[in-house]
């Protein structure tokens, strides 16, 4: 299903291009921190994203320019430089996963090699600050995208989630789950996508009919983010030595600390050994079960139609990641507790991982305004200094992108 169109025009295509990619961001009202354990996510994708204008280039260069960042990066497909630490580093992982991908293809059936022999001279813009809805994803595959039109590659959606995944965990070197891309790609306008990250399965359920209208409200603290300068990866670790720790508690044989997952171990086990589990850990643990639990029950009031369970079951999940992920800052925390309970909002939580960048809510479209001056008003009180920076957006659902096989 092709992505909405953009709800802002951009009138930024450059007179070089010939081609343009459009990838929305994406906000998880219920199931943060739960993907990289192979547990169930929800996600919606939003009217606004990452636009990626191109034109191939025939002797496997890169060249790259961002609307939102100063500079550009050059490379070439037949070296991918190391990380750098910069805006350009999920760039380079689109390349380096896209590449490891067809090399590995044509080793395996011994055919001579479809190499990637054309790059791209591209553009990016993003329509939304950077920080918590998945731009790292979205810039992914939009340059996987551009480089597969150019080069004849195509690749269904599962592929391309593999290749993001590959891309941050094995070159970025952030240790994310199947959940950005998988509602990058495949979430549907006004339902709700419902993931297992398991097993795959997939439930787009839709808005129900006695729901009341809303937004998604997006409130950027001013203050960006980049995981890999945060303890997200240690996040990841605790959560994986808890489901060491509580196999090793039951006398059952242990996966490998890189196989371990919390969606390995029974619930009723948990609950058993939780006490036992050093503080950190355990904290994590109930954060992943508590937060399936609460999954289970969100589905089930979105398909009711019951926005205002729905909402409070939000809330509840960013307390938990406050309290029991230990994310968050004080920008981000004076958010939440600003739209904590505030008439207007559904509910609200921290959007992506929770350090900096955004939060995200349900809102009342009739109360825009007053949501917008309240929350201004009581985060600019305690932060004065990002008068001008922070911002607030109210963004509608969207389908995702299509993956470049045609």
């Amino acid at each position: 299903m092709a992505a909405s169109e953009p709800s802002v025009t951009i009138h930024e295509r450059p007179d070089w291009a010939s081609g343009e990619v459009f990838c929305p961001y994406r906000v998880c009202p219920l199931g943060a921190h739960c993907d990289h354990q192979h547990g169930r996510v929800t996600g919606m994708a939003l009217d606004k994203g990452v636009h990626l204008w191109y034109a191939p280039t025939s002797d496997g260069s890169v060249e790259l320019t961002s609307g939102n960042f100063g500079g550009e990066a050059r490379f070439n497909l037949r070296h991918i430089p190391p990380k750098t630490g910069d805006w350009i580093d999920p760039l380079r992982g689109a390349a380096f996963a896209l590449k490891r991908h067809v090399d590995g293809l044509c080793d395996e059936t011994g055919l001579e090699p479809a190499r990637l022999t054309r790059g791209v001279r591209a553009r990016l813009l993003g329509e939304l600050p950077i920080g918590g809805l998945s731009s790292s994803a979205a810039v992914i595959l939009a340059l996987t995208t551009a480089l597969c039109r150019v080069n004849d590659v195509r690749l269904d959606a599962s592929a391309m989630i593999d290749l993001v995944i590959c891309a941050e965990n094995d070159y970025v070197g952030v240790r994310i789950g199947a959940l950005d891309p998988a509602c990058e790609l495949l979430c549907r306008k006004n339902q709700l996508f419902h993931l297992d990250t398991l097993t795959g399965d997939r439930e787009w359920i839709p808005a129900n009919a006695a729901m009341p209208p809303f937004d998604i409200a997006i409130f950027f603290s001013g203050l960006p983010r980049n995981l890999a300068g945060t303890v997200y990866n240690q996040r990841v670790e605790d959560m994986k030595a808890a489901a060491l720790a509580v196999a090793a508690y039951r006398g059952k044989p242990m996966p490998s600390f890189k196989e371990a997952r919390l969606r390995g171990v029974p619930a009723e086990a948990y609950e058993l050994y939780r006490d036992w589990l050093p503080e950190p850990w355990r904290r994590r643990a109930t954060h992943f079960f508590t937060e399936q639990g609460r999954i289970r029950e969100g589905v089930k009031a979105w398909r009711g139609g019951d926005l205002a369970r729905f909402g409070e079951l939000i809330y509840q999940s960013g307390r938990s990641t406050i309290q029991n992920m230990e994310t968050g800052s004080p920008h981000l925390n004076k958010i939440y507790e600003s739209i904590l309970g505030l008439d207007g909002v559904y509910g609200g939580r921290f959007s992506g991982a929770g350090f900096k960048g955004c939060c995200m809510a349900l809102t009342d479209p009739e109360r825009r305004d007053s949501v917008r001056d309240r929350v201004s008003h009581e985060y600019l009180r305690a932060f004065p200094k990002l008068e001008g920076q922070f911002e607030v957006f109210f963004c509608q659902s969207a389908d995702g992108m299509s993956p470049p096989r045609q």
